[in-house]
């Protein structure tokens, strides 16, 4: 229930895109609708961004963590219209498509047709060298399985080597797959990560035919904007944080607390600012304090909880069981960007990079070829390079030391593609406890969390990557949603 004359204050925990999305939608969304409302958000940081992070060095620009978004989510492109930002967006190099798959050591182009490691072009996929003929014979058979009557969620490697078999889940989609969430594909769910697999799976009776129709059925529609159809992947020319520096001048009205971080968070039931004559059940409905690190305290009447699900625990178990939200682990990952002078690199690319498979023992798991991928990070005479460590089951190099991390990955870059050249500069980035894990049932876990926080603890909203999309585009779309919740 909201304050009668005055605004309902509402207290955003956390400063990355959720939060700063919950924020813009909330604030555009009051205006529309005529109400009066105060916005404070709180982050431990000293800046707003989350892991967005971009570095403008020597000519360079350095993404220290997200560097792209999917172009045909579409959340984020609208965000950037409205921000005014549509002329900054920029697609992939067009002469950089073609993408790579280590196997025994071997760089091997990814085959054409190959939409989230399902083949949907035959041909190509079986003149392949990824795979042994019955590895193909085998994902082949995906057509003539039978399908699971059982609708429950699964496992997406299950599912994967259910369909297609253990080869094409082990060498291809894990890998490509494995590097949105870094995590074990036999433990993360399917409903919650990638649902189309399964949906294709029912209504066509075979996953293969389904990816086929729904390639068509996407190039048919043709409803993506002028800008996202240049490629799958879009960013910012000026790097990812002009997104983050618009919301913030665009959210010029809310109150900040950065650097700053929430220590509890308590019901309040009496109300420090307001005179005795001005206390009604009204006014006492549903509102909470907010304990900080500073000593202060702020009052809410609402507030968006976009923080990592352990320390969202934390701050709701004293007042509600949430044990659904210890159940998401997080992989800490890091990142190894390098820049070299062209004339001594002695290597010319044709692709965007390649990823790495468990099976390989590498430490890296993936290489953007970044200087060709997107032009606009290099200048002309320098290369740049972006090598990603770390995943489920294998954190173990992200805790390195600097000088042995960068001794790793430079003798894995060798290894793979003959580099011996010395980078003009390396940029480490480390990201502890940064990728939520989705186990099977988590759609039905935060259900029954949301209702219960709903009947328990009114007023509080659980949004952020932890629950419906890692990345910045379903961050995105989850901002607005919680908006829309909260003001409704």
């Amino acid at each position: 229930m909201r304050r009668i004359g005055k605004p309902d204050r509402i207290v955003i925990i956390g400063g990355g895109i959720s939060g700063l999305s919950s924020a813009f939608y909330l604030q555009r969304e009051a205006e529309r609708q005529g109400k009066d409302i105060e916005i404070t958000i709180v982050d431990g940081a000293p800046a707003f961004g989350g892991k967005i992070n971009t570095l403008q060095r020597d000519g360079f620009v350095i993404e220290k963590g997200p560097d792209s978004f999917l172009a045909r989510k579409l959340a984020i492109i609208d965000l950037a219209t409205e921000l005014g930002l549509e002329n900054e967006l920029t697609t992939t190099n067009p002469g950089a498509k073609k993408t790579y798959i280590l196997h025994e050591r071997k760089l091997f182009p990814m085959p054409p047709g190959l939409v989230l490691g399902i083949p949907t072009e035959i041909g190509p996929f079986v003149k392949t060298g990824l795979l042994s003929w019955g590895g193909k014979l085998r994902a082949l058979m995906d057509l003539v399985i039978p399908v699971r009557k059982d609708e429950s969620d699964e496992s997406l490697g299950g599912f994967l080597e259910r369909r297609v078999g253990n080869q094409v889940m082990r060498r291809i989609a894990e890998p490509l797959l494995a590097g949105i969430y870094a995590g074990d594909l036999k433990k993360l769910s399917l409903q919650a990560t990638f649902p189309q697999f399964g949906a294709s799976e029912r209504k066509h009776g075979s996953l293969i035919r389904g990816m086929q129709h729904n390639r068509k059925a996407t190039a048919a529609a043709n409803s993506l904007p002028a800008v996202a159809k240049g490629g799958t992947f879009l960013t910012f020319k000026g790097g990812l944080s002009t997104l983050v520096n618009a919301l913030d001048q665009a959210l010029s009205k809310a109150h900040r607390r950065l650097g700053t971080k929430v220590l509890e968070i308590k019901r309040h039931t009496g109300s420090s600012d307001a005179s005795h004559d001005e206390l009604s059940s009204e006014l006492q409905a549903a509102r909470y304090e907010v304990v900080l690190d500073s000593g202060e305290s702020l009052l809410a009447d609402r507030i968006v909880m976009t923080a990592p699900a352990y320390d969202a625990a934390d701050l709701l178990e004293p007042l509600t069981d949430c044990h659904e939200l210890r159940g998401i682990n997080y992989v800490s990952v890091a990142n190894v960007v390098m820049a070299f002078d062209k004339a001594t690199f002695g290597l010319d690319f044709d692709g965007s990079g390649f990823v790495v498979p468990r099976s390989e023992g590498l430490h890296i798991t993936a290489c953007t070829w970044t200087s060709n991928k997107w032009l606009h990070t290099s200048p002309d005479d320098r290369v740049l390079l972006r090598c990603y460590v770390g995943r489920s089951g294998d954190e173990e190099s992200v805790r390195l030391p600097d000088a042995e991390l960068i001794k790793a990955v430079r003798r894995d870059i060798e290894e793979t593609m003959g580099i011996k050249a010395n980078p003009l500069f390396t940029e480490i980035t480390r990201l502890p406890r940064s990728m939520p894990q989705y186990p099977v049932g988590h759609l039905t876990n935060m259900k029954a969390l949301r209702d219960r926080l709903e009947k328990e603890l009114p007023g509080i909203w659980i949004t952020g990557a932890a629950f419906d999309g890692v990345g910045l585009p379903d961050c995105i779309r989850q901002g607005k949603e919680a908006a829309q919740a909260i003001l409704q």
